[in-house]
C-alpha cells in the first residue's frame, strides 16, 4: 500500500497496518528473547535489542536516502521487501527454546531402562516406551516413593486461580506502573528532537537536512554502550542504575537553553549536551526494559499459577509497546508546542524536570519496593537474635 499508494487514505491505511504488525513482531520477539535467555541475563540481552533498534534507525534513513538518490523510488521499497523476506525465513527456521527442550529431556532419558538416548528418538515415543516397562525398583523403594509422592501432594500450594485477567492483575502492581511509566518518559524525551531539533538547527545555525539528520548521531551514538548498561543491570540489579540515567540527563536538558546563536562554541556544546542526554536515556533503556520480564517472574514466584500455564510476559510486553507508543505521541506534541507557545529555553527546563521528577518513583519502586529489603533484613536479624526452643 505504502508503495504503490498514490492517495491519503491509502497512505494512512497503509501506515496503520505497519504499525500493528509492528506492535506484534516487537512484543512477541521481546517475550520470545526473555524466553530464550532466562531473567538473569535479561538486562545484558535488552542492551543488544537497544543497539539492534539504533542501528536500524540510523542505518534506514541512511540506506533509503542513498539508494533513493541512485536507484529511485521503488528501488527503496525493493530494498524493504528484501529485508521482510529475510526476516521471514529467520522466523521460519527458528526454534523455541520449548521445542529444544522437548528434545534435550527426549536425548537424555536414561539408558538403564532399555531405551537409549538418541536423537532418533522423540520425546513422545521415548516417554511411552518408559511407561510401558516394569518396575524393576525394590518394593522398599517403591513405597518410599509412594509416601513421599502423598507426602508432596499434600504439603505443596496449589496453584493460585486468578479470576482477573493478567493485564488487569499486572497494572495493579505499582512496581510495573513505575516501569511503564519510566518507559513512556523515557520515550517522550527521546521522540521530542524528532519534532524541534531539525527546525532549531535551521533556524539557528542555518543548516541543511542533511545537517539537520546528522545531528541525531550524537543521541544515538550512547547507545553502543547499552549491552554494558544491561549487563550491570543484571549483576547490581536495575534501580539505582535508571535511577542514575533520569538524574543525568536532567541538567543537560536543562543546559540546552544556553544554546542560542551561531557560532563553532554553540555548535559543540550542543552535539556534546545531545550525546550526554543519549548516554543518560542509555543507562535506562536496557534496565526498565528487563525489570518488565522482573515484575512478571516475581509474581508468579509469589503465587504460582497466577498467570495460567502460558505466562503473562507477552501481556506485560504489550503494556510496555503501549506505554512506548505514548511517549512517542506525548514527546513531539509536548516539545513542538511548547516550543511554539513559549520559546527554546522553556521547553529544555520542562524536559528536564521531567526527567527529575521521574528519577524518584523509579528509585522507590524499580526492583521492588526500595523498604523491602531493609525489613528483609530486620525480620533476619531478629529472627536469628531470638532464642531457639529446646
Amino acid at each position: 500500500m505504502l508503495c504503490v499508494g498514490s492517495s491519503v487514505g491509502v497512505i494512512i491505511g497503509g501506515r496503520i497496518l505497519q504499525g500493528i504488525s509492528a506492535a506484534v513482531v516487537w512484543t512477541v520477539g521481546l517475550a520470545l528473547l526473555v524466553d530464550t535467555v532466562g531473567q538473569q541475563q535479561a538486562g545484558q540481552a535488552m542492551g543488544y535489542i537497544s543497539l539492534a533498534f539504533s542501528l536500524g534507525v540510523l542505518g534506514g534513513p541512511l540506506l533509503g536516502g542513498v539508494v533513493f538518490a541512485k536507484a529511485g523510488y521503488f528501488a527503496v521499497f525493493g530494498m524493504a521487501f528484501g529485508l521482510i523476506g529475510l526476516d521471514i525465513t529467520l522466523r521460519l527456521v527458528l526454534i523455541e527454546k520449548k521445542a529444544t527442550r522437548r528434545w534435550i529431556e527426549a536425548d537424555e532419558m536414561p539408558s538403564d531402562y532399555g531405551i537409549p538416548a538418541t536423537n532418533n528418538d522423540d520425546m513422545e515415543s521415548a516417554s511411552h516406551r518408559l511407561d510401558s516397562l516394569p518396575n524393576r525398583g525394590n518394593s522398599a523403594t517403591h513405597e518410599n516413593r509412594t509416601i513421599d509422592a502423598l507426602t508432596d501432594s499434600h504439603e505443596s500450594p496449589r496453584p493460585h486461580q486468578n479470576k482477573l485477567p493478567p493485564v488487569i492483575t499486572l497494572l495493579g502492581s505499582r512496581r510495573l506502573l513505575a516501569g511503564l511509566w519510566a518507559c513512556l518518559v523515557q520515550a517522550t524525551l527521546l521522540t521530542s528532537f524528532d519534532a524541534i531539533l531539525p527546525l532549531f538547527v535551521r533556524n539557528t545555525f542555518g543548516w541543511t537536512s542533511t545537517g539537520a539528520g546528522l545531528i541525531f548521531l550524537a543521541i544515538v551514538a550512547p547507545t553502543f554502550l547499552s549491552p554494558i548498561s544491561g549487563y550491570l543491570s543484571d549483576r547490581y540489579g536495575p534501580r539505582w542504575i535508571v535511577f542514575a540515567g533520569f538524574l543525568f540527563a536532567t541538567p543537560f536538558l536543562i543546559l540546552l537553553r544556553y544554546v542560542t546563536h551561531d557560532s563553532l562554541n554553540q555548535k559543540v556544546l550542543l552535539c556534546a549536551l545531545l550525546f550526554l542526554i543519549g548516554f543518560g536515556i542509555t543507562l535506562v533503556f536496557a534496565p526498565i526494559t528487563a525489570e518488565i520480564t522482573y515484575v512478571v517472574e516475581a509474581k508468579e514466584r509469589k503465587q504460582p499459577g497466577l498467570f495460567g500455564a502460558n505466562g503473562a510476559t507477552a501481556q506485560a510486553y504489550g503494556l510496555f509497546n503501549v506505554a512506548w507508543a505514548g511517549g512517542c505521541l506525548i514527546g513531539p506534541l509536548w516539545a513542538g508546542m511548547v516550543n511554539e507557545t513559549a520559546g527554546w529555553n522553556t521547553m529544555a527546563w520542562t524536559l528536564g524536570l521531567l526527567s527529575f521528577v521521574t528519577a524518584f518513583p523509579t528509585a522507590i519502586w524499580t526492583g521492588g519496593l526500595i523498604s523491602r529489603p531493609a525489613r528483609q533484613k530486620q525480620a533476619a536479624a531478629a529472627s536469628a537474635a531470638s532464642p531457639s526452643p529446646r
